[in-house]
């Protein structure tokens, strides 16, 4: 993968993080979206998916120094995805989409998101770790 495809890869995960929570959560005011799964998706939750979008596009110009904090994006990644699997296998989403349009696609979709993102972050991981980047 070629250094501009990388940097684009962190910008469009920070944004998809930053425009997907505020869109969908009509910028934290959409209530169905924590009252559906409390735990991962509190208010306090979607913020802090802000905040990661916000770290994955200030590392996009210097991801080559940082190949540990991409590892542990991989991890984030993973964790979110392990948790939208559990919930989609469990629960309802067309009572969601009753509820709210926007919660309907959020629960449709961010699983998948984190899933794509997590395997672009490992292929950046394993790429820097391949070429002997030891920061």
């Amino acid at each position: 993968m070629s250094t501009l495809f990388i940097r684009n890869g962190f910008i469009a995960a920070g944004l998809a993080n930053i425009l997907a929570v505020l869109l969908l959560s009509r910028v934290f005011t959409n209530t169905v979206i924590p009252e559906t799964d409390p735990v991962v998706m509190s208010s306090f939750g979607l913020l802090m998916i802000v905040v990661w979008g916000l770290v994955f596009l200030a590392v996009a110009p210097s991801y080559q120094q940082v190949k540990w904090v991409v590892g542990a994006f991989v991890v984030e990644k993973l964790v979110y995805a392990v948790a939208w699997f559990r919930w989609i296998t469990t629960h309802d989403v067309a009572a969601v989409y009753a509820k709210d349009l926007f919660a309907g696609i959020f629960y449709s979709v961010y699983g998948l998101n984190d899933f794509l993102f997590m395997l672009f972050f490992a292929a950046v991981f394993f790429q820097l770790h391949k070429a002997g980047s030891n920061l």
